[in-house]
């Protein structure tokens, strides 16, 4: 599933993947050998941000590209927190978490098929 993703999202962009290996620093067979081994987490998320997709996707986990876009299903998250402030790193926090959620969500959806 791995390479059948990069392959498709390659091709969308008009590149072979041989190219884009080049571009990312990684040999010309990289992605070929992805169809037996599993890559590294952080070749992973390298090739996620170039194509600006989740590593979810590129696995296979969930057909949906982003989990941050402005499609997200959670559109609004309330909190009582009893008088309490909340930092600007907290808030990032709990924006991480509905992110977190929501992609947890999509799996689920996927893995049910």
């Amino acid at each position: 599933m791995l390479f059948d993703r990069v392959k498709e999202l390659s091709e969308q962009r008009g590149e072979n993947l041989k190219s884009v290996a080049q571009k990312l620093g990684f040999s010309e067979n990289a992605f070929y050998k992805w169809k037996t081994q599993s890559p590294k987490s952080e070749t992973l998320e390298k090739v996620a941000d170039y194509f600006d997709v989740s590593t979810d996707y590129l696995l296979g986990r969930t057909d949906k590209k982003r989990y941050n876009s402005e499609k997200n299903d959670v559109q609004t998250i309330a909190a009582h927190h009893d008088g309490e402030e909340w930092t600007e790193e907290e808030l990032e926090e709990i924006e991480e978490f509905k992110r977190f959620v929501a992609m947890r969500r999509e799996a689920r959806k996927h893995k049910e098929k």
